[in-house]
Order: structure tokens, then C-alpha cells, then sequence
């Protein structure tokens, strides 16, 4: 089972936190959350940031340690804990005892780190998750695409840029796209 994944998170630099995570399956169920305890002082001050990221979250103004879920969509605002045991959870429904779960993101050196990070480390993820992960934008130079293009133009879709769950539906569209090159 193909998951693709986003995350948004408080900068690019070593102690950034992650502010929400957004996934989708190749079959279309999705997960998406939102940190309560990401570092807010990060945040302040950073106008794009501010704009273009929490701005865009879907359960900004909600309550604490929410659920929001039909069968196939599922959406949680909490701390860390509260979202990595929820995630876990989700991963592990995705497949067979025998089966792995492959993590496709768009650029590994963000995302995957964080997606480590959620869980301590790259030996505490999920049991079910392929410890190697995979992304469009390898998927991209070895298709001849240079991968510094404008994605939602590349897979054809419009909507709420850096929200995470948004974000996560493009790349499995620019996914889509690619493998039919």
C-alpha cells in the first residue's frame, strides 16, 4: 500500500516542530492532523509562515484534542502523542500482517526526517511501515522532469497550498501522473 504524505512544520532548520501532517492512500483514505504542541514562538513573527501555513490549517480555531472521521477520512488535533498514537493506529489498518505500508512524500530531506521524528526515531516507526522511503522528486529526474517545477500545475489540481492533507492529494496526483510517463 502507497501512502503519500506532507507535512508542514515551523521552518527549515534543526528545531523545527511539526505543526500538521497530512496522508492519502493510493485507494483515497486519508488521515490529517493537526500538532497542538508545535513551538508557537517559532511561528510568531514569521509573516509567510503565519500566512501561508497556519492560516491554512482545517481545524485552526477548533478545540483541543478533536476527532473528526467517517470509515475512509479520518482528521485529529492534539499533542504529539495524541496524533502519533492515532496515526499508528491508521497505518497499521492499511495492510496485512505480512504487507508493508511504502511512504512516498515529495522531497525526503523534510519530511521524511520529520515523519522519524514523530516517532523518536527512524527504529520506532510503525512495524508495518517500509523503513525505506520514496519521493516525486527522484521520480522526477529519473523521468527527465527537472523537480524544481510548480506541482499543482504538474498534476493538474487547484486548492489550499501548505495545508498538509492538500499537499499530500497533489503529490499522489503528480505520483499518478509520472508512472503512466
Amino acid at each position: 500500500m502507497k501512502v503519500f504524505f506532507d507535512t508542514e512544520f515551523t521552518g527549515l532548520h534543526q528545531n523545527t516542530t511539526l505543526i500538521s501532517i497530512g496522508l492519502i492512500t493510493e485507494d483515497g483514505k486519508t488521515f490529517y492532523a493537526e500538532f497542538t504542541d508545535y513551538d508557537q514562538n517559532q511561528a510568531k513573527g514569521d509573516t509567510w509562515l503565519l500566512e501561508n501555513v497556519i492560516d491554512n490549517l482545517l481545524m485552526n480555531d477548533k478545540a483541543y484534542a478533536i476527532e473528526v472521521h467517517d470509515r475512509e477520512h479520518l482528521q485529529y488535533k492534539g499533542d504529539t502523542f495524541f496524533i502519533q498514537t492515532k496515526l499508528h493506529h491508521w497505518l497499521d489498518s492499511l495492510v496485512g500482517s505480512t504487507q508493508k505500508v511504502e511512504m512516498w512524500s515529495d522531497c525526503l530531506s523534510y519530511d521524511w526526517v520529520l515523519f522519524n521524528q514523530l516517532w523518536g526515531h527512524a527504529f520506532r516507526i510503525p512495524s508495518k511501515v517500509y523503513y525505506i522511503p520514496f519521493d516525486i522528486c527522484t521520480l522526477m529526474k529519473i523521468k527527465g522532469i527537472d523537480p524544481d517545477i510548480n506541482r499543482e500545475m504538474f498534476a493538474g489540481m487547484n486548492g489550499v497550498k501548505h495545508n498538509a492533507l492538500h499537499d499530500a492529494k497533489v503529490i499522489k496526483a503528480c505520483y499518478e501522473r509520472l508512472i503512466k510517463l
